[in-house]
């Protein structure tokens, strides 16, 4: 079993995109998952290992559903496009999510489409010390990294911010998140496991600031 197979899966199941193909190839579907939580379980441990702070998800517990929310949603397929998972995974924070999809696969984190409370306290934060986000987002290493994850930001200020703070385009935001992509040939590549700990360690300061922000 390897990436090239799961992503095969993907393509055929989006081409057949009914209850009764899945079925039909469910021992298919068995191990391909199998495959991809033994591999979020190996990078479980290797996370672990280098962040004293890593909360331990096993790969089981990190994986989501393939199953789309059709209760509230309605028109969407029966299953997803792709297999998504967040390690480091505390409740009700910005976990380091992996997503491998037909079109598209990135690695990324942060809040997207935080809840109100949730955004109301990541602007406090920016409110209170910006500056050290502003650093964080502006550091070299991590703008050439990552893509900025926005497209729903306010055109006025937010009630009870003025127009002149210094950090106002940081507290127009509705989202704050952030996503390193992937191609299918990287990711069957001997060195995407190492890419993705490089991309865990540059995201680190990124994921504190807002998980600090959110749990006080």
């Amino acid at each position: 079993m390897s990436f090239a197979h799961l992503f095969d899966f993907l393509e055929r199941l989006q081409a057949n995109n009914h209850k009764a193909w899945m079925d039909e190839h469910r021992k298919e579907y068995m191990a391909v998952r199998d495959f991809f939580i033994d591999w979020l379980e190996d990078m479980n441990q290797q996370l672990a290992a280098i962040d004293p702070d890593y909360f331990d998800t096993p790969g089981r517990k990190a994986i989501n559903r393939i199953n789309n929310n059709l209760l509230y949603h309605p028109n969407r397929p029966v299953y997803k496009d792709h297999f998504g998972a967040g390690l480091d995974q505390v409740s009700k924070q910005g976990d380091f999510y992996i997503e491998l999809g037909v079109n598209e696969s990135f690695v990324g984190g942060g809040y997207w489409h935080p809840s109100s409370k949730a955004l109301a306290s990541i602007r406090e934060a920016i409110d209170y010390n910006g500056e050290e986000l502003q650093a964080i987002l502006d550091k070299p290493s991590f703008k050439k990294m990552f893509q900025v994850v926005d497209p729903e930001p306010l055109s006025r200020p937010p009630k009870g911010f003025d127009k002149d703070h210094p950090h106002i385009e940081l507290l127009k935001r509705t989202n704050f998140a952030v996503f390193r992509p992937f191609s299918q040939k990287q990711i069957s590549g001997k060195d995407f496991q190492q890419e993705v700990i490089k991309t865990y360690m540059e995201l680190l300061s990124f994921r504190r600031y807002l998980n600090q922000a959110v749990s006080v």
